[in-house]
């Protein structure tokens, strides 16, 4: 860990030991991650309902990290550079959170499709986009170890490929629904799955900004680069429009 070497012993401690919580929570979050990807591949349900309940931990460590940030802030009284640090580590437990309630609910959604066929092409894409934020959060939390500001820039910067896939994705779905009606259920639950992982890759872009901000001492200035979404299929935040799905659950079913 690179902490400042200005700061007292006493302080650098209590870094060492939040910034460990940190990295043991995306450690968790990496696994539910991949678990929730396994569920799915191998249409294992039992796998996919363990997955939902370990979110609970990830939870509590969340809520750990924030108690003892809150607990040097008042002992310690950081100022400057040291308290940067503690509000980013901070910053970061928070989007570690979010990923590993979003693991959860594509799990949750495992459960919902049941037994039902997921087309090869959509699998396959959904894997890809899967792995790629994988590798995106295990440099972000490489990068946070490390202060290195250089690699959390090479990850903001590659959420465009996860979003550009989330598009093409999406296309696809749509084409599924128009062909099948019957596969429109089935379809709704992939795309949000999908969308679940567009959002991981937001977040982890955030962990990276909360990066540039430890070590810079400034917020990253840039615009974050996005791919285009379809149009008509997502709102401003990110999330499939009511209009769109009411729209797509009113296609005629045929059979």
């Amino acid at each position: 860990m690179a902490f400042l070497k200005r700061s007292s012993k006493g302080f650098n401690s209590d870094l060492r030991s939040l910034a460990g919580l940190v990295a043991e929570m995306g450690g968790c979050a990496e696994r539910q991650l991949a678990e929730a990807i396994e569920a799915l591949t191998r249409r294992d349900n039992e796998r996919a309902r363990a997955n939902v309940a370990a979110d609970a931990a990830i939870d509590m460590m969340q809520q750990t990290i924030e108690q003892r940030a809150m607990d040097i802030i008042l002992t310690r009284r950081p100022v400057a550079e040291d308290l940067r640090q503690v509000v980013g580590i901070v910053r970061i437990a928070n989007e570690l959170e979010r990923i590993g309630d979003l693991a959860k609910n594509i799990s949750k959604r495992i459960i919902a499709i049941n037994d039902q066929d997921i087309p090869v092409r959509s699998l396959r894409g959904f894997t890809h986009m899967a792995t790629l934020m994988m590798t995106a959060l295990r440099d972000v939390l490489d990068s946070f170890a490390r202060r290195d500001v250089a690699k959390a820039l090479d990850v903001w910067m590659r959420d465009f490929d996860i979003d550009r896939l989330c598009a093409s994705l999406f296309r696809d779905f749509l084409a599924l629904m128009t062909e099948n009606p019957l596969a429109i259920t089935l379809s709704v639950h992939l795309l949000f799955r999908v969308k679940n992982i567009e959002r991981m890759g937001d977040h982890a872009t955030n962990m990276a900004e909360a990066i540039y901000y430890m070590v810079k001492g400034q917020a990253l200035s840039r615009e974050r680069p996005k791919a285009d979404v379809v149009s008509g299929m997502c709102l401003p935040t990110g999330e499939p429009s009511e209009d769109w799905l009411a729209s797509a659950a009113a296609l005629p079913s045929t059979g």
